[in-house]
C-alpha cells in the first residue's frame, strides 16, 4: 500500500502518508496515484485543479469554504513547514464545529485531505513554504468566504509561539466572519 491512512478526530478527514523511496541519492514517492488514493482511503474523487502557493513566514491563509461547489483538497508542503487546520462546518456532522491541526511539511512528506464541507487554512512557521492541493471543485470566488482564524467559539490552537510577531493575512481573512456571524450557529 503506497499510502499509510490515519484518520483524524474530525470526520472524514485523513492524514496520508506516502511510502517514500530514499538512498545516498535523494528520495522517491508517488504524491498521487487514483488508484492507490481510492484502494487506501475508500473515497472515490475526481481533481480537476492543482493549486501552488508560496508564502513567507507568519502568513496564515484562512479559513477558506465555499457556500456553493465546496472543495475537497488533498493538500501537502513541498518546502518549508505549516501548520494546517481543517474546521468542520457541515451542520449535520457529528464533528460539527471541531477543528483538527497538524504540521505538514518537506520533511515529513505527510498529506491531508480534507472534504468537501469544510473550511481550510494554514499558518506557515518556516522561512517559506510551497503548499500544493488538488480540488475536487473549481474555485468559484463569488462563492468564497472565510471563517476568523481566531474565533473564540471554534479555538484552534495556532501555534503562534513559532512566531516573532503576530500572523500576516490578506484584507479578505483579516476582515472574515465568526463561526456565529457565518450563520453556521444562531
Amino acid at each position: 500500500m503506497p499510502y499509510q491512512v490515519t484518520t483524524t478526530p474530525i470526520d472524514g478527514v485523513l492524514v496520508l502518508e506516502p511510502k517514500v523511496f530514499g538512498d545516498a541519492r535523494g528520495f522517491f514517492f508517488e504524491s498521487f496515484n487514483t488508484r492507490d488514493f481510492e484502494q487506501a482511503t475508500g473515497l472515490q474523487r475526481s481533481f480537476v485543479q492543482d493549486n501552488h502557493s508560496k508564502s513567507s513566514q507568519g502568513v496564515l491563509r484562512g479559513l477558506h469554504y465555499q457556500l456553493q461547489h465546496p472543495q475537497g483538497k488533498l493538500v501537502r508542503v513541498t518546502q518549508g513547514t505549516v501548520f494546517d487546520v481543517a474546521v468542520d462546518i457541515r451542520p449535520q456532522s457529528p464533528t460539527f464545529g471541531k477543528w483538527y491541526g497538524l504540521e505538514l511539511s518537506a520533511d515529513n512528506k505527510k498529506q491531508l485531505w480534507v472534504p468537501e464541507g469544510l473550511a481550510h487554512g494554514f499558518l506557515v512557521t518556516s522561512e517559506s513554504a510551497e503548499f500544493l492541493y488538488k480540488t475536487t471543485d473549481f474555485y468559484h470566488p463569488e462563492f468564497e468566504r472565510s471563517l476568523l482564524w481566531n474565533d473564540s467559539v471554534i479555538g484552534i490552537d495556532w501555534p503562534l509561539h513559532l512566531l516573532d510577531a503576530e500572523p500576516v493575512m490578506s484584507p479578505k481573512d483579516a476582515a472574515a466572519l465568526t463561526f456565529q456571524a457565518s450563520g453556521f450557529i444562531a
